[in-house]
């Protein structure tokens, strides 16, 4: 069993939520971005928006890899920030768009 952190842009929620679901069933301890539960874009106070970028960074630390879901290759500005900092860690990195092309 790995601990694997899931790192991604939301705009790719659905995804994420079947993806995690499917690592999880395949025996992993998947840790999931938090799903904001109010459609306005700017929610969260600023303070807000940093502790969660930092409790994310926790959970990446606690994990022995990250899940990349790249849809289309696309990989934003934070994904790309928590890649680096998983990176430094020697954390593993897997990326969704290798594991999808290996099932089909």
């Amino acid at each position: 069993m790995k601990i694997i952190t899931v790192c991604g842009s939301l705009k790719f929620k659905d995804e994420i939520m079947r993806i995690t679901e499917e690592m999880e069933i395949q025996g992993n301890c998947m840790l999931s971005v938090i799903y904001p539960t109010n459609p306005d874009k700017d929610a969260y106070t600023e303070e807000e928006a940093i502790m969660l970028d930092e409790m994310h960074k926790e959970k990446i630390k606690l994990s022995d890899a990250i899940l990349v879901v790249d849809v289309g290759g696309y990989i934003g500005s934070s994904t790309k920030s928590e890649i680096e900092f998983a990176k430094q860690l020697g954390k593993e990195i897997i990326y969704y768009s290798e594991l999808n092309n290996t099932k089909r």
